[in-house]
C-alpha cells in the first residue's frame, strides 16, 4: 500500500475525483502471461468494466483494486461505454 499511498499523494488536490490508481499487487511482472498479452489483459478488464463484470478485475492480483473500480466505473462507463 505504500506505493499507492506516495501515487496518490502527487495527484493535485483538484484532480483527486479525476485520476484512478489502478495496479497489479505486486510487480507487473509477476502478472501470470497465462491471461495472455498486456494488450488482451487490458481488453478484457475493459470489457469487465464495461459489462459490469469481474472475470478479470477479479484475479488474486487485482482485486485490490476494487473501490478504485467501482469509483472508476460510476466516473467512466457513462462516459466511454
Amino acid at each position: 500500500m505504500e506505493r499507492l499511498d506516495q501515487a496518490k499523494d502527487v495527484i493535485p488536490v483538484n484532480l483527486k475525483q479525476r485520476v484512478f490508481v489502478l495496479g497489479v499487487l505486486t510487480e507487473p511482472e509477476e502478472f501470470p502471461t497465462s491471461l495472455g498479452s498486456y494488450e488482451t489483459i487490458g481488453l478484457a478488464l475493459a470489457k469487465d468494466c464495461r459489462e459490469g463484470t469481474g472475470t478479470t478485475w477479479g484475479h488474486a492480483l487485482l482485486r485490490h483494486n476494487a473501490s478504485e473500480l467501482v469509483r472508476l466505473r460510476e466516473c467512466v462507463r457513462p462516459i466511454l461505454f
